[in-house]
């Protein structure tokens, strides 16, 4: 019973801990989505990623850029994609499982498009695409350690994007971060 009471005290300490660090950490990303060049660019990239959805229906467009926008702002705020889920699936008319996917794909462009504009804002070309273990599929295994340039996402599976923005993707882009010039 003590170790319980000890176990627990520590657990709400660390999280009140971590909700403490990303409420400072989610002031600084408000500050740089909104109010700086690298904030724009990420949001045009998210925007953009809307093209490669090819088979999207027109009615569904503002859906998305609201979903789009929801994942932003969940990530600047340190939210886990159960949030949006609740969001998606509040708006109805969407199965569990595809609230799940829409959620966390979302999420992971919305950090994508972030990282992506950070990087170019430090003169990055590209990243190096790594993925997380034996459980990804193969056509992102065929990618692993690859350079990637950001302007030329490849196209696996008949969908276009960088690592960790694709559905059910857990790859992510190591950013290569160029030598300062001297």
């Amino acid at each position: 019973m003590v170790g319980k009471k000890m176990f627990a005290q520590v657990e709400e300490e660390e999280w009140n801990q971590w909700r403490s660090v990303s409420q400072e950490i989610a002031v600084g990303l408000r500050d740089v989505v909104g109010n700086t060049p690298v904030g724009y660019v990420a949001q045009d990239i998210v925007a953009r990623q809307v093209q490669y959805m090819k088979s999207l229906p027109l009615e569904a467009a503002s859906r998305v850029s609201e979903i789009q926008e929801r994942a932003m702002q969940a990530v600047v705020n340190g939210e886990r994609p159960d949030q949006l889920y609740e969001m998606i699936m509040a708006s109805g008319q969407v199965a569990a499982s595809r609230a799940r996917l829409i959620a966390r794909t979302e999420i992971g462009r919305a950090t994508g498009a972030l990282t992506q504009a950070r990087a170019l804002a430090v003169g990055s070309e590209g990243y190096w695409w790594r993925i997380k273990g034996a459980g990804t599929r193969p056509s992102h295994k065929g990618m692993k350690d690859k350079f990637v340039r950001w302007d030329n996402p490849p196209t696996l599976d008949s969908m276009t994007g960088h690592a960790g923005c694709l559905p059910n993707c857990d790859c992510w882009p190591e950013v290569h971060i160029p030598e300062p010039r001297k």
